[in-house]
């Protein structure tokens, strides 16, 4: 007589979880192993690197990397620079979008759809294929190694626009006529009704354009010549060039370090805003 060899219908869906948090588990400790190896180096003295870098395990212990950071170098500059270019494209980026997405998503006119096909082709045009025109629009009027420069670029973001205008479009018509009763304009629903609304979005568009333009490198390394104007990615990049890459591993990695905490404590504050973010354009609401 055959034994049933089927797992109940109850133990799939078990056996399924524990595959998914496996595979899940592993694929993070692949994606840690260089942030422990960036974290062993930089704990460990300067001469111990140039003898043996391999390991997770730091050879030795210091903290002088780290005493280093700020105090050596252009690195607090760099910093600042870059914490100045990211919130200001963050800024004008959402505030920009968020009228864009608002007009194409509850606004009727002419041309609407045209003008909406081709803010949504941007996204298929190469950033790299734009360095040239801007580079020289930006020489020829005396903005090169500005914070203009850096940041202003970036606002004109499609995939943005796409966000917001998606997301406006699925609030109630009911809340704009209701506010027209009430005797409301154009600019009062949008400030007092779609953008408390739209926080959601909002939210994750800021984040999305903050992890962005903080890494950004080609345009910061195009448009500045100064060191002074350099940012985080073309700082350390500019290190790296240099004999400090052989002789001062450790302080480049706490350097690194640092650069990219900023980063991390945005996500750990607002995963969540991020998550629903990304579950956008699934049609949730």
């Amino acid at each position: 007589m055959a034994v049933a060899t089927t797992a109940p219908p109850a133990v799939r869906p078990r056996r399924r979880r524990i595959l998914y948090h496996v595979f899940m588990t592993l694929a993070a400790l692949v994606w840690l192993v260089p942030v422990l190896w960036m974290v062993s180096m930089a704990l460990t003295p300067n001469d111990a690197l140039q003898r043996e870098s391999v390991g997770l395990v730091p050879n030795g212990f210091t903290l002088d990397n780290f005493g280093e950071v700020f105090t050596v170098g252009h690195m607090l500059r760099w910093f600042l620079n870059s914490l100045i270019v990211t919130s200001a494209a963050t800024v004008l980026t959402v505030a920009l979008c968020a009228t864009a997405g608002y007009a194409f998503a509850k606004i009727r006119f002419t041309g609407k759809r045209l003008l909406f096909a081709l803010v949504i082709a941007g996204l298929m045009v190469p950033k790299e294929a734009m360095f040239v025109p801007l580079f020289l629009m930006f020489s020829d009027t005396g903005q090169q190694n500005t914070y203009q420069a850096l940041f202003l670029p970036r606002i004109a973001f499609p995939l943005g626009v796409f966000i917001m205008t998606q997301f406006l479009s699925r609030v109630p018509s009911e809340y704009e006529e209701a506010a027209r009763v009430d005797g409301a304009g154009r600019w009062r629903i949008f400030w007092s009704i779609m953008l408390p609304l739209a926080r959601p979005a909002m939210a994750s568009l800021a984040i999305f354009t903050f992890v962005l333009t903080w890494n950004d490198y080609l345009w910061p390394l195009v448009i500045s010549t100064e060191r002074e104007m350099f940012t985080v990615t073309t700082g350390l990049a500019s290190l790296q060039s240099n004999f400090a890459a052989a002789t001062e591993v450790g302080s480049l990695m706490a350097r690194g370090l640092v650069g990219s905490l900023p980063l991390v404590v945005l996500f750990l504050l607002f995963q969540r805003q991020l998550i629903r973010g990304i579950t956008l354009g699934s049609g949730e609401k």
